[in-house]
C-alpha cells in the first residue's frame, strides 16, 4: 500500500537540514579566514577587493538562509528541486572556498592571488546569479512581483559585471564593483527582505 504524501512544511524542514550542512561549511570557510588575517597580520597582505568580496558573500550566505524559507510554500516537492537545491548552496560554497583556499604561498599576497584566481571567482558568481533566477521563479509569480522591474535589470547588470571581472584586472574596476555591490546588496535586503511576511 503506498505511502501518503507527507506535508510541504515537513519536506521542507528536511532538506533544509543538508541546505544549512552546507551553508554552514561556507560561513565558517570564510570566518576562519578572517580569524586568520587578524590573528597572522604579518603572515599575508590584505587586499581591500577581497575583503570586500568576503563581506558581501557572508552577508549573501545570511540572505540566502533567510530567503530560502519562503520555500515553505512550496506545494510540490520533487527530487530536481531538491537537487537544484543542493547545488545551489555547493556555488555558495565554492566561492567560499575560492576566497580563502587552504593556502596562497604560490601568491605575494591577497591582492595578486585574488586577481590571478579573479575568473572562477566571478564565473561561479555568476552562476549563482542565475540561480537566483530560477530560485526566485520557482517560489511563483506572486514571490517574483514583489520585486517589480529591479530584479530583471539587477540580474543581467550582475551577469555583465561578472563578465567585465573575468575579463579585466583592473584594479580600480574591481574596487568599483565590490563597493558599489555591497551598498547595493544591503540596500536590496532591506527594501525586499526585512520581514519573511
Amino acid at each position: 500500500m503506498p505511502q501518503p504524501p507527507l506535508p510541504s512544511p515537513e519536506i521542507f524542514q528536511h532538506v533544509r537540514i543538508i541546505m544549512g550542512m552546507v551553508v554552514g561549511l561556507s560561513v565558517a570557510r570564510l570566518l576562519n579566514g578572517l580569524v586568520r588575517i587578524i590573528q597572522h597580520p604579518g603572515q599575508t597582505r590584505v587586499y581591500p577587493v577581497h575583503i570586500g568580496w568576503v563581506l558581501t558573500l557572508l552577508l549573501m550566505l545570511m540572505h540566502f538562509w533567510w530567503w530560502e524559507f519562503w520555500l515553505v510554500t512550496l506545494h510540490s516537492w520533487t527530487f530536481e528541486i531538491y537537487l537544484f537545491l543542493i547545488i545551489y548552496a555547493i556555488i555558495l560554497f565554492f566561492l567560499s572556498a575560492f576566497l580563502f583556499p587552504d593556502s596562497i604561498s604560490d601568491y605575494t599576497g591577497y591582492e595578486d592571488f585574488f586577481i590571478a584566481r579573479r575568473k572562477w571567482f566571478f564565473s561561479f558568481f555568476a552562476l549563482s546569479v542565475v540561480f537566483d533566477l530560477i530560485d526566485t521563479l520557482l517560489k511563483g509569480s506572486a514571490h517574483y512581483a514583489l520585486f517589480s522591474a529591479e530584479y530583471w535589470f539587477r540580474v543581467p547588470v550582475y551577469l555583465v559585471l561578472c563578465g567585465v571581472a573575468i575579463m579585466s584586472a583592473n584594479r580600480r574596476f574591481h574596487m568599483a564593483f565590490v563597493s558599489l555591490g555591497l551598498v547595493y546588496e544591503v540596500s536590496w535586503i532591506l527594501r525586499h527582505f526585512e520581514t519573511l511576511s
